[in-house]
């Protein structure tokens, strides 16, 4: 049996990618930096608190375990533009350790979550592909990148069987809100609660929304069949602007009595304006096919957290 260490394993991506680890049989240790799990985690995974950069912890990590699954990350754009320094000073050092404790160790296959979005910056073309040109806009974006380009080297130089994946925006089931990531889910809840929807820029931004069950099997797919050294997008290859998913939830809200209310701000600097990802290559080098439509994705998401916020859970 394959023990796969998934560093993050207790958010919203990470908690997804161990409930189908634990499907495909493979033992699991989850490392999370709350003392207790926040999310309920599957019977007989092993779960260790602490920070992926301590030697210690991913000693204990990492013992007895064939591949890793990284996802940690300690902001999102809006912190980084906040404060650059701590962006760097929080990822990138762990994660560079970590690529050192994997070679250590004798990993046979790590899997880099990176970002299908921020690391591209501006395009003058979509859908993207992975050999576009990355010029970043947001601290998040390079720092993101220049874990990438480690990775890259640790592959090329010490053999560190690596593979990076660049996923879309992430959304549905347990999502939480008013993170400054996950438009869907905050749009969702403000509209619960009644609260006034913030959209930046006339329509907003124009991102690739992909179910994370379509995330985390894309995951998988590239740990069991992704290429060591390649980089891979995960992606629905259609754009939506903010109003886009507005008019998606609205009919659930009509329905709900609940009427979305908007706020038009003036657009970020740390935005990136387009960001629409080619999914070609995971899908021919590893069998990887997105399995929920949008407006399935959509629906699922609005009855999770309609329930959710009815029941006072999680929102």
């Amino acid at each position: 049996m394959k023990h796969c260490c998934v560093i993050g394993g207790t958010g919203f991506i990470g908690s997804h990618v161990v409930s189908l680890l634990k499907s495909k049989k493979r033992a699991i240790t989850v490392v999370g930096r709350n003392p207790e799990p926040s999310r309920n985690l599957p019977d007989g995974v092993r779960y260790i608190a602490g920070n992926y950069g301590e030697k210690k912890i991913m000693s204990e990590a990492l013992r007895g375990v064939d591949e890793v699954i990284h996802l940690a990350y300690s902001s999102v754009p809006k912190t980084s533009y906040e404060d650059p320094i701590q962006d760097i000073l929080d990822n990138l050092p762990e994660t560079v350790g970590l690529f050192e404790f994997a070679i250590n160790s004798g990993i046979k296959k790590l899997v880099m979550v990176s970002t299908g979005g921020a690391v591209y910056g501006k395009v003058n073309k979509v859908p993207i592909r992975e050999n576009h040109p990355t010029s970043p806009i947001s601290p998040y974006g390079i720092s993101k990148l220049a874990s990438e380009n480690y990775a890259t080297m640790y592959n090329e130089l010490k053999g560190l069987p690596v593979v990076c994946v660049r996923p879309g925006n992430a959304y549905g089931e347990g999502q939480k809100p008013f993170t400054g990531q996950g438009f869907v889910a905050t749009a969702i809840v403000s509209t619960l609660r009644e609260e006034e929807i913030i959209v930046f820029g006339e329509k907003g931004t124009i991102r690739d929304y992909v179910h994370v069950d379509d995330v985390a099997s894309g995951i998988i797919c590239a740990l069991e069949n992704g290429k060591p050294g390649s980089i891979y997008n995960i992606g629905s290859g259609v754009g939506r602007n903010n109003m886009d998913i507005l008019d998606a939830i609205y009919p659930f809200a009509r329905s709900a009595g609940l009427t979305p209310r908007v706020n038009i701000l003036p657009f970020r600097p740390f935005d990136v304006p387009v960001n629409v990802l080619d999914s070609t290559k995971i899908i021919i080098e590893t069998g990887w096919k997105s399995e929920v439509s949008f407006e399935q994705g959509i629906e699922r998401t609005w009855n999770w957290f309609y329930s959710n916020y009815k029941n006072k859970i999680n929102v």
